[in-house]
């Protein structure tokens, strides 16, 4: 196709603005915060979102602004009917660890580094910067092509709810390059709920479980975590401090211990990796509460919870102990992913996060956690939950994009995908994400060293513009 040609060699000349563009939005740390003033995520999100929009619009394309809770980004179409292309704009906590600034946008050996470049901002420049091609080689598309930008993905999702009941007409399809290659048509259900349990008050003497603390987010592996424990009988930590070391050396964990005033710190790092691949990372909370499981505390309630974590949750990454290792033939085994923990003298709070199978619903997968809460006496508090999404394998718009996929990778072993990742093709109808990450890519979204090659910002843009193109023209 002489355009889709034309298109290719625009992105390939505007590399280096696309790769500017990208370090400007990575710069920005866009963690949703409370709301200040007429910014419902907080001053940063806005900044990106106001970035993107300053960029549309200095490119001649229409916006819409949803009272910063969320707007579109259009290229106009002949006919009515509208293609949709969503990403977000905010981003989960940096954490720590990192090689580089988490928002440097340093280009280093080849790669944009920083927090967002695969997940999402990188893509979402990708597929501004097909739109810009597309406009500059003189495209007129049949449908009008509509870029959504969201700015709540990683927490509540409030923005896109009051974004599409404010905007009208919704796109009819789309994409969302928010997930991995070739393309996904299905989306396990998600829950995130909290498990927690009050402690009853102990005035015995002895070693005093003072607090706990891990991870940073529902969606990520822990990648760290930390214990303060105290003596109120006033004996040292001596037994301590050898316990940590004899750990460290049968496990070949990271686990460090220092005495802080009165009391005694204990720290694990863990490795962090998206919640829905528990499997490639190392949960820094598991490996602290065993740790935490030879010691006899003062406190019966926290030898407990303790005793409860380690016997029903553990390493497990399916829920084997907590009565719902559910699976299907579709989309798999459920993945259960505990991402924080706040414990101190009065209570303690897990909050999970699970992925069901596509063929189950929520209420199976509580049912069976209840049974196992029911016997050790503890609550649970229902947060966010995502219904599973599935879109047959020969559905038009999943083979348009398979084919567009294998064109531009010469890939034609691999098949669309059933993912435990939330996006927000679970908001808009017939809408499936397609992309960023490569099947050869390791998983850096929602880790340390977050990064995305040169090349691959190209290969990406170059994806996205003919997959706009041949969607419009559907």
């Amino acid at each position: 196709m002489e355009l889709i040609t034309s298109v290719n060699s625009k992105i390939e000349e505007n590399k280096t603005e696309m790769i500017s563009s990208l370090s400007k939005l990575i710069s920005i740390p866009s963690v949703a915060a409370k709301r200040k003033g007429s910014m419902p995520f907080g001053e940063n999100v806005d900044r990106a979102y106001r970035c993107m929009l300053e960029m549309a619009e200095s490119q001649g394309f229409s916006i819409f602004d949803a009272d910063g809770y969320g707007g579109h980004i259009d290229y106009a179409g002949r006919e009515p009917e509208i293609v949709g292309i969503v990403g977000h704009l905010d981003v989960v906590p940096e954490g720590d660890g990192w090689d580089f600034e988490p928002y440097g946008a340093e280009v280093i050996d080849g790669y944009i580094c920083g927090r967002g470049t695969m997940d999402d901002k990188g893509p979402v420049i990708a597929s501004f910067y097909a739109m810009k091609a597309l406009k500059e080689c003189g495209y007129e598309p049949k449908r009008t092509i509509r870029m959504i930008l969201g700015l709540d993905e990683e927490t509540n999702w409030q923005g896109m709810d009051y974004y599409l009941s404010e905007v009208g007409q919704l796109p009819e399809f789309g994409f969302t390059p928010d997930g991995d290659f070739p393309a996904i048509h299905g989306e396990m259900g998600i829950l995130v709920f909290d498990i927690a349990k009050k402690f009853s008050q102990s005035s015995a003497k002895g070693l005093e479980l003072s607090s706990l603390n891990g991870g940073t987010a529902a969606n990520s592996v822990a990648d760290y975590a930390r214990a303060v424990l105290h003596n109120s009988a006033g004996e040292g930590y001596e037994n301590v401090k050898k316990s940590v070391s004899d750990f460290r050396g049968a496990k070949g964990c990271k686990i460090n211990c220092k005495g802080i005033g009165k009391s005694f710190e204990i720290t694990v790092q863990g490795i962090s990796a998206h919640g829905s691949k528990p499997e490639q990372g190392l949960n820094a909370i598991s490996i602290i509460m065993e740790f935490l499981e030879q010691f006899n505390f003062v406190n019966e309630d926290a030898n407990d919870f303790i005793d409860f974590y380690n016997n029903c949750i553990g390493y497990h990454l399916h829920g084997e102990n907590m009565g719902c290792d559910f699976a299907d033939d579709v989309s798999g085994r459920l993945v259960f992913n505990v991402g924080k923990i706040s414990l101190d003298k009065k209570a303690a709070q897990l909050t999970i996060n699970v992925r069901y199978p596509v063929t189950m619903d929520d209420e199976a997968v509580y049912d069976g956690i209840m049974s196992i809460l029911n016997h050790y006496e503890l609550g649970i508090v229902k947060g966010k939950h995502q219904q599973p999404i599935y879109i047959p394998e020969d559905d038009q718009i999943i083979c348009t994009l398979m084919d567009i996929y294998k064109k531009h990778t010469k890939d034609t072993e691999s098949k669309p995908l059933v993912i435990g990742g939330g996006t927000y093709a679970r908001a808009i109808k017939s809408t499936v994400a397609f992309g960023a990450r490569f099947p050869e890519q390791p998983e850096l979204g929602h880790q340390k060293n977050e990064k995305i090659s040169v090349d691959n910002m190209v290969k990406l843009a170059k994806i996205y513009a003919e997959a706009i193109y041949r969607l419009s023209e559907m």
